[in-house]
């Protein structure tokens, strides 16, 4: 099993890309089952997530692989599919692998999917996803650890979520775009992921109103065809870039990202006392002065994102003074505390909240990652700590991270990965 070893300390500096986004390419592959026709994704991350879905794909009869000669470009034909069914195996191991449910009732009229895994940062059910398709028509039941959906012929209807659910939104627009009439889709999530799927759907004939707002309506067509498309920069791997030039002092510009999607997360790094400019595809990061305390609380787009919680924490360790930070997504997602204690931090975890004294410094040790975004905040951490840190348990940040250490090291950090 991999490690990643990180002697802190240096300052970043440079100009890194960002890799596309990985929620919206898990979203995107998986909206290539509706098509009648060839799905070219440029721009897509070589990441475990993204080789798991394409194993997805497969066993559903999907021809899916990295194009000849292009390494970052996937194309996805589903003009075999004969498997109506998504193994526990695969879907186990990824939550966004759940999303295929949604194509699948609406191309077969059935659909067997298992309930999905993933990271364990908290209880993070289905039941708003399969509220949403059995408003379209669909006889839902749970068998043995799998939900099985069957419709004769989807049809439009109303979906109100109870809660903002970025997985489910995209599930119920997938399968109302073939269903017969209008589907209103009430308290949907506003995340850009949301939006990109929706603008690729439309780009495959799909009628679609209102994505990037809490009700999207979608008037359902008889086919979709194939498209070409260019997945944008991931939005979180950027904030954790930048995250790092922040902890270390540096100066560190990312491009190949909207910062118009970033705005709660650049906002925290200016109340910690970052310079911060931006342009159409960049953000860049300056630090002069010393961290300064700040309160944040996560919340769905537009609030600031849970997956930008722990590398926050990380920066504000080192803070001159007390912060407060307010998990309000994921009950479980303090995980990564334990392990910045190792490192020197001075916190303390109440319900959901977390109170960061910042220290003078940290020191490096040996820390257990332990989901995706945990990983990311360690590794932030170590950056700036003094000594040698060793990440163990890395699987989790290759999930979502594409080649981390080597993007880091381009910014100057001393970083390596171990076997």
């Amino acid at each position: 099993m991999d490690r990643i070893l990180i002697r802190g300390g240096a300052r970043l500096s440079g100009e890194i890309r960002a890799s596309g986004s990985k929620n919206s390419t898990l979203a995107l592959m998986a909206a290539a089952l509706l098509a009648d026709g060839e799905v070219i994704l440029r721009n897509v991350p070589r990441l475990r997530d993204v080789e798991t879905m394409l194993e997805i794909l497969r066993a559903l009869g999907a021809s899916a692989d990295w194009a000849e000669g292009d390494e970052q470009s996937l194309r996805i034909d589903p003009a075999a599919l004969n498997q109506p069914e998504a193994p526990y195996d695969l879907v186990r191991k990824m939550r966004a692998s759940f999303m295929v449910l949604g194509p699948l009732l609406a191309r077969f009229g059935s659909a067997r999917v298992s309930e999905p895994g993933g990271c364990a940062i908290g209880v993070r059910p289905v039941d708003q996803h399969l509220k949403g398709l059995a408003a379209l028509g669909a006889k839902i039941q749970l068998d043995h650890g799998y939900v099985e959906a069957t419709a004769a012929e989807l049809r439009g209807g109303r979906v109100a979520f109870d809660l903002t659910t970025v997985n489910g939104t995209q599930n119920v627009m997938m399968a109302a775009t073939l269903a017969r009439g209008e589907t209103l889709i009430e308290n949907a999530a506003r995340e850009p992921e949301v939006v990109e799927l929706a603008a690729v759907l439309g780009a495959m004939g799909a009628e679609i109103e209102g994505a990037g707002g809490d009700r999207v309506v979608i008037r359902g067509v008889e086919s979709l065809s194939g498209v070409e498309h260019t997945v944008t920069g991931d939005r979180i791997e950027a904030g954790t870039l930048l995250a790092a030039g922040l902890v270390t002092g540096g100066d560190v510009r990312v491009t190949g990202v909207k910062p118009v999607f970033m705005e709660s997360t650049l906002e925290k790094f200016r109340e910690a006392g970052a310079d911060i400019e931006t342009d159409e595809g960049t953000a860049r990061i300056r630090m002069a002065g010393p961290l300064q305390p700040l309160r944040a609380v996560t919340a769905p787009f537009p609030g600031f994102p849970t997956d930008m919680q722990a590398q926050l924490m990380a920066v504000l360790t080192l803070a001159e003074g007390s912060s407060v930070v307010v998990e309000q997504v994921f009950e479980n997602r303090f995980m990564h505390v334990p392990e910045l204690q190792r490192l020197g931090a001075d916190i303390s975890v109440s319900g959901r909240s977390a109170h960061i004294r910042g220290v003078p410094r940290l020191m490096g040790a040996p820390v257990m990652a332990t989901d995706l975004r945990a990983s990311a905040g360690l590794i932030v951490a170590a950056l700036a700590a003094e000594g040698d840190t060793v990440v163990n348990r890395v699987y989790h940040i290759d999930r979502g991270y594409e080649r981390i250490e080597a993007k880091l090291r381009a910014l100057g950090a001393e970083i390596e990965r171990e076997k």
